[in-house]
């Protein structure tokens, strides 16, 4: 047989091997589905009661995670840190002095070079667009675990917590939330568009989220936007709050409390609350100021159980998107 006919042949007979999945990354809440969303939520609690059993999980033992720091966070580096550790993975802390992302170094340069690395990257930082840039630039998987337009790692802990204190259905749940319509606030609004439970937003005037954001809470009709507080907390079963002045806005603080002082979340609000309401705080909190000490230690509080699921939601998503496979076993078992 003619050298050139046996090439074409074994060309034909060679098993077509399926590309690779694209990569995926974790910038917001919009960007998953409902199933993928309560298989995270279905893992998230496997592993919290695994730890509590003193079950190891190390799905990613041999895995590096960058840790890429441009606001300092206790629950963030200390959640994911351990997260990756008992995974059976290792992660590096880098302060904002020991890259410059953006400004010794390039978003692109520093993406492509971690890439060649690590396994996945996880970036806490002021904008939003370097969070998206270092995304589209690195071809591992990142996570965002802050920035200023959203705060999804804490809205996947926060919804943990809610499973845990109602139920796994949150459809049923309203929701208050609080104060600056800033990171947190909009990831609400995502969060409620994508479950369907009724979110209302108390904001003084001047303090919405951005339009698009609004626009989504109105077009979808998944809650209100008010500017008294009252209103918004009106027979609710969760109030929320957080800090009124963010890192990077501390200049505006005095104007600040003088603009959100009604706004504060004490006794006198919560009674305007459902008489079962539980308080919810993403800390660090500026007590009295946001919150008052008697609301934010007391029994209606749960903002400790916040701040432990960040433990086990972030280890949720590391597992989801470098062994999606594990996600999908736990969901199918967690349906059944």
């Amino acid at each position: 047989m003619p050298m050139n006919v046996q090439r074409k042949r074994a060309v034909e007979n060679r098993q077509i091997e399926p590309s690779p999945p694209a990569k995926r990354d974790f910038l917001d809440m919009s960007s998953l589905t409902q199933a993928e969303l309560i298989g995270l939520l279905a893992l998230a609690a496997r592993f919290k009661a695994e730890l509590k059993a003193g079950i190891e999980h190390p799905y990613l033992r041999g895995r590096t995670l960058a840790m890429i720091f441009q606001k300092p966070s206790l629950r963030t580096r200390i959640t994911f840190e351990t997260g990756m550790a008992q995974l059976g993975g290792h992660a590096i802390y880098l302060a904002p002095n020991d890259i410059g992302i953006g400004e010794r170094e390039s978003v692109k340069d520093v993406a492509r070079n971690l890439s060649r690395w690590v396994d996945l990257i996880m970036i806490r930082t002021f904008s939003h667009d370097t969070c998206v840039e270092l995304a589209r630039e690195a071809s591992v998987p990142v996570i965002n675990a802050l920035t200023d337009r959203l705060h999804p790692c804490q809205l996947l802990a926060d919804l943990q917590t809610l499973q845990e204190h109602f139920g796994r259905d949150l459809r049923k749940l309203r929701v208050a939330f609080v104060g600056d319509g800033f990171n947190l606030a909009q990831s609400w609004i995502e969060a409620a568009a994508l479950i369907g439970f009724e979110l209302r937003l108390g904001i003084p005037r001047g303090y919405e989220p951005e339009k698009s954001f609004v626009a989504r809470l109105r077009r979808e009709e998944i809650g209100i936007l008010t500017h008294d507080p009252v209103e918004a907390v009106r027979d609710a079963d969760v109030v929320y709050t957080d800090t009124w002045t963010s890192m990077g806005q501390e200049k505006e603080a005095t104007q600040r409390r003088r603009d959100f002082r009604d706004f504060q979340v004490n006794d006198a609000l919560m009674a305007h609350a459902a008489r079962h309401a539980l308080v919810m705080h993403c800390l660090p909190a500026h007590r009295g100021e946001e919150i008052t000490d008697e609301v934010l230690d007391g029994p209606r509080s749960i903002v400790l159980d916040q701040a432990e699921n960040r433990l086990h939601a972030q280890k949720a998503v590391m597992v989801w998107l470098l062994r999606p496979e594990i996600l999908g076993h736990t969901a199918l078992t967690h349906n059944g």
